[in-house]
């Protein structure tokens, strides 16, 4: 069954294929084109370089008139994201807008990491450290950068091998 958010999803996809971002991957699971396992390259020259942090991506039959559901799968620690790995992102919330589609919102997330927004914590010891503290938040930063490149989710795979991931 073909609705419009299903066709919107593969038309997401294609783009992706066609014209990858650097430093970001998506593809959808398995027979769902509703669930989609994404990659995050952290960004050069900031603490999370060389992170390879894995998210998953839920639709609804709303989309793109809604927001997708994003959860970082990878441990992180990040002033705008939750312990459930859950972001507080504006354009995943009251700025949402249905131009937006699967790259735009995994660049958006990837600009996010090196650029928080410390004043609407998810995390309100990483806002704190990040303020307060860089040299420690950065630290704790780089540890959860090594954690990213134990791979603990084998379905992820999926998003890197496609073949047309870049890094920056």
């Amino acid at each position: 069954m073909s609705t419009p958010a299903r066709r919107r999803l593969m038309r997401d996809f294609k783009r992706l294929q066609e014209d990858p971002p650097t430093g970001v991957s998506a593809v959808p699971t398995n027979n769902n084109i509703m669930l989609w396992n994404a990659i995050i390259f952290g960004p050069s020259d900031t603490p999370f370089e060389d992170g390879t942090f894995r998210l998953t991506i839920e639709f609804t039959e709303e989309y793109p008139n809604k927001p997708p559901t994003v959860k970082f799968v990878s441990k992180m620690f990040h002033p705008n994201v939750y312990s459930d790995g859950s972001l507080c992102l504006d354009i995943l919330q009251n700025r949402w807008s249905p131009t937006y589609d699967v790259s735009a919102i995994l660049t958006s997330i990837q600009s996010l990491l090196d650029e928080p927004n410390p004043n609407s914590p998810a995390n309100s010891l990483a806002a704190q450290l990040y303020l307060e503290n860089r040299r420690e938040y950065e630290k704790k930063v780089i540890a959860i950068v090594e954690q990213s490149w134990v791979n603990t989710d084998g379905d992820a795979d999926e998003a890197a091998s496609t073949g047309r991931t870049t890094r920056s």
